[in-house]
């Protein structure tokens, strides 16, 4: 599709998140799976959870706009997964605690990618005068801001000392 203006941008955008969020649940599934400690292994799949709801929340969004939300691939995710599992799982890493500290560090990467795109998104909405969409949005990237927040808080509440 052409981009003309910003609604155009707005969809596109949508469809990108939306194929962002499928990728990166994916991977954080797999990361949850090599994670050693509890807390972070649940914070994973709590963060897997979050990131569907945002995938549905996306989808139920774009259908509303008469488009299909897997129309768009997101290539800056995809290399943010491949990132992801290079570091995070297939790095020959021996201390499951630096693993850890690992896995912190390739899901905060994602998470802070679907930030900036749930922002963006918000603000999109909000000049477009779609108030239903920005407070759907800003529901996601608060629950994504969250998951980065939880995983700053185990890292500094003991991983990253353990992994040192």
């Amino acid at each position: 599709m052409a981009l003309a203006n910003l609604k155009d941008i707005y969809i596109d955008q949508l469809q990108d998140i939306y194929s962002a969020d499928s990728q990166a649940a994916k991977v954080t599934k797999e990361l949850a799976g090599a994670a050693h400690d509890a807390k972070l292994k649940e914070a994973l799949n709590a963060g897997v959870e979050g990131i569907n709801q945002g995938r549905s929340t996306l989808a139920e969004i774009i259908k509303a706009h008469g488009e299909n939300p897997a129309d768009e691939f997101c290539k800056g995710m995809e290399g943010l997964v491949k990132e992801a599992r290079s570091h995070g799982l297939e790095e020959d890493i021996s201390d499951a605690d630096a693993r850890d500290a690992m896995i912190i560090t390739q899901y905060q990467r994602m998470a802070h990618y679907g930030i900036a795109g749930y922002g963006c998104l918000v603000a999109f909405a909000k000049r477009l005068g779609l108030k239903d969409d920005a407070a759907k949005l800003q529901k996601c990237l608060d629950a994504t801001a969250h998951g980065d927040r939880t995983m700053t808080e185990l890292a500094e509440g003991g991983i990253n000392k353990a992994a040192a």
